[in-house]
């Protein structure tokens, strides 16, 4: 306690430094992965994905990222255990998210798209197994999540195979593909609209005092999905028939129409990824400020100040901005060559996904998730479509994340214990 009071101030700064440097990360990793899919099927260019990512990131964190963060973050730790020594929770809360974020700059240095969410679970679960012992870690939870690393690429891939078959059937072997997909595109874009409204409803926007029942999401997902269909429709008018000496079957022009399409889920991605993985920086630094403020006592819900949320958002931008274009070079064009049809097909598969394991409490990651969809769209064209080598090195990265956060965060443990305890 008197540690917590002394130091209220190094505290507080060291935890706002580690916040801004993790969300950082967050956006240098996290960002690109939702953006990758836009960028390399050639839907928007990279500044244009920068510049719906700053907006969209920013304002999806900032309107639907305050949630009221649990302190001990996803029960990965029991209360009960730190109720006599707080201070092991600051050091703890401050060394996760240093180490998470070290972690997720050499994961980008290296255009490796790794989960957030595991490196700073990773590191959590580091510093309570060693500071606090290992029975004060909920090692079924730790589990729960290592299940999720086949479970969220399975489900996103097998959806991000169907839903290119059924582009490929309805439109691409039709007798006039352009026509065609002037008539389901419109489909498509209501299933974008319904599927991130209901990822942002069903997840997002508690805090702000929408605390709505499934069915009411479902209704107001469905209307949501009817406004940006009539939206896409508007937009798709404009696009007229080009002939083409090279294009025999107007392929060029239909990629035109879901390059249409890919705007909106790439604003939409960066929305509910800002409103979902905000979490994973500000909710460490919000224990910390928690525990800080009201000298030592632990609650198991600390709400998040607007500030917080705020340099949450700004770290995102900057990650995004400085770092973010080696991770989308490999979700976009690393795995499988990637055209708007096949970008749209992992990404609705990807927001799917999320849906569904919001709906089932699964715990998930939204890297996780958008590789197996983009791993799934590029098996529906054959193995041959496929880099494996540089699917090796992604699932290698996945592998080494929790250890790898763990490991960093016992580290930092001792240090930040050998300098204030």
């Amino acid at each position: 306690m008197q540690i917590i009071v002394q130091n209220s101030e190094i505290f507080i700064i060291l935890a706002c430094v580690f916040g801004f440097f993790m969300a950082w990360g967050v956006g240098a990793n996290d960002v690109a992965n939702a953006m990758g899919t836009s960028v390399g099927s050639k839907a928007i260019t990279i500044k244009q994905a920068i510049i719906i990512a700053v907006i969209f990131e920013f304002l999806g964190a900032w309107l639907a990222g305050g949630e009221v963060t649990a302190t001990i973050r996803g029960g990965m730790l029991d209360p009960v255990l730190l109720a006599d020594n707080p201070q092991l929770l600051v050091y703890g809360m401050l060394s996760a998210l240093l180490a998470a974020a070290i972690w997720l700059m050499i994961a980008s240095a290296r255009g490796w798209p790794v989960s957030t969410t595991h490196s700073i679970v990773g590191a959590i679960v580091g510093f309570g197994a060693v500071g606090l012992g290992m029975e004060a870690v909920a090692w079924a939870k730790v589990g729960q999540i290592a299940s999720s690393w086949l479970i969220s690429p399975l489900l996103a891939g097998t959806i991000g195979f169907v839903l290119f078959k059924s582009v490929h059937h309805l439109i691409f072997e039709n007798k006039d593909p352009f026509a065609a997909a002037k008539r389901y595109v419109p489909g498509y874009i209501f299933l974008v609209g319904f599927i991130v409204a209901m990822v942002t409803l069903t997840k997002g926007l508690k805090h702000i005092g929408l605390d709505l029942s499934f069915g009411q999401s479902l209704l107001l997902s469905i209307l949501i999905g009817i406004i940006i269909m009539a939206l896409g429709v508007v937009m798709e008018r404009r696009i007229k028939y080009v002939q083409n000496a090279s294009d025999h079957f107007g392929y060029a022009n239909v990629e035109r129409v879901f390059g249409v399409l890919m705007i909106f889920t790439a604003c939409a991605m960066a929305f509910a990824h800002g409103s979902n993985d905000v979490a994973n920086a500000v909710g460490p630094l919000a224990a910390v400020i928690s525990v800080v403020r009201s000298e030592g006592v632990i609650d198991s819900a600390a709400l998040v100040p607007w500030w917080v949320l705020v340099l949450g958002g700004g770290g995102i931008v900057v990650g995004l901005v400085t770092f973010g274009h080696k991770v989308i070079a490999t979700v976009g064009t690393g795995i499988t060559e990637l055209t708007p049809s096949r970008g749209f097909a992992a990404t609705l598969a990807a927001a799917t996904t999320v849906v569904l394991a919001s709906g089932t409490g699964l715990p998930i990651s939204t890297t996780h998730t958008l590789v197996g969809a983009v791993l799934g769209v590029g098996l529906a064209r054959g193995m041959a479509a496929l880099n494996l080598r540089v699917i090796g090195t992604i699932v290698m990265s996945w592998l080494i994340t929790l250890p790898a956060g763990a490991g960093l965060a016992i580290l930092f443990f001792f240090m930040f214990k050998g300098m204030f305890g």
